[in-house]
């Protein structure tokens, strides 16, 4: 499967590294870099994680990272994994 990754994940991603920076400017590096690396084990694996609790739909998963949840959409016919969420477990409470 490939990996598509989406404007509204990328932006997201993007704001929290710059969050990140701010504090700790040698960390964003290694973090964006494990976060793309998590991404890339979803090709072997895609339905590894769990069903998302977002969304009624089997093909829509969560991947928790670091406190963070990554939200994906896996297209089985077109054999494509849309990353699509970055949501951050402190926003909801």
């Amino acid at each position: 499967m490939k990996i598509k990754i989406l404007d509204s994940f990328s932006i997201k991603l993007t704001d929290q590294v710059e969050f990140i920076a701010l504090d700790k400017p040698y960390a964003t590096r290694k973090f964006k870099k494990d976060v793309l690396n998590s991404l890339k084990e979803l090709e072997v694996l895609p339905y590894k994680h769990r069903k998302s609790i977002y969304f009624e739909d089997e093909n829509i998963r969560d991947l928790i990272f670091k406190g963070y949840t990554i939200v994906y959409r896996i297209k089985p016919r077109e054999e494509i994994i849309e990353v699509f969420g970055f949501i951050k477990f402190k926003q909801f409470l």
